[in-house]
């Protein structure tokens, strides 16, 4: 049997939309099939990205210009991509990763209000025009979200934001579903953890280039 062909996934969702337990869940299932697996996040994946992840995420760091806030998160990514995921590409790995450019669009584009087209050429700029091969949307209503981050407890300085702004960023990932429907699968975020599971299999399955 002819070894899966290797595909760089992302993740994306508002907070607490379950990402993190997805792709536990999917690093275990593939791995056990016999592909190599890369499991990375941003901000972060490099010591560098960690650091600037800690300032990210700080609530200390509350009042951020966006701007300021794009060019951190690209600056990160950059790092990212020539350290982590470019790499693991040319090795045939599959690469799972926590966030990537479309959260840039969705929070400092629409939850701040920055001009997307500039967001998305500035991502590419920080990719070296890298994107994903599939992306999975984990969709979840806004009120879910805050109730799961209240839950958990310890929100840090995106989820203490406002509904307002976590419906914008809902939105803005709606949106990007419509803009880029060859890459982009919506998965109800409220199915039970097997059933999310099993329909992020199949559109990885549907999406997944043929051996060669």
């Amino acid at each position: 049997m002819a070894k899966p062909t290797a595909v760089f996934i992302t993740f994306e969702g508002v907070e607490a939309a379950g990402k993190s337990t997805l792709i536990a869940a999917l690093y275990d299932d593939l791995r056990s099939r016999g592909e190599n697996v890369l499991v990375t996040r941003e901000p972060g994946g490099t010591p560098f990205g960690d650091r600037i992840r800690q300032i990210w995420l700080d609530p200390a760091s509350e009042g951020v210009d966006p701007l300021a806030e794009a060019l951190l998160i690209s600056s990160a990514r950059a790092q990212h991509v020539a350290a982590v995921i470019a790499p693991a590409a040319r090795r045939g790995e599959t690469i799972l990763c926590d966030r990537f450019f479309d959260a840039t669009i969705a929070y400092q584009g629409f939850g701040r209000g920055l001009d997307v087209e500039m967001l998305l050429e500035l991502s590419l700029l920080a990719t070296s025009r890298i994107a994903p091969d599939l992306t999975l949307l984990l969709d979840i209503p806004v009120e879910t979200s805050v109730e799961r981050v209240r839950a958990r407890g310890g929100a840090d300085r995106f989820e203490r934001e406002d509904l307002a702004f976590h419906e914008r960023v809902r939105a803005g990932y709606q949106d990007l579903v419509k803009r880029f429907p060859h890459r982009f699968v919506v998965l109800d975020g409220t199915l039970a953890p097997a059933a999310l599971l099993a329909a992020a299999h199949a559109a990885i399955d549907a999406r997944r280039p043929a051996p060669r």
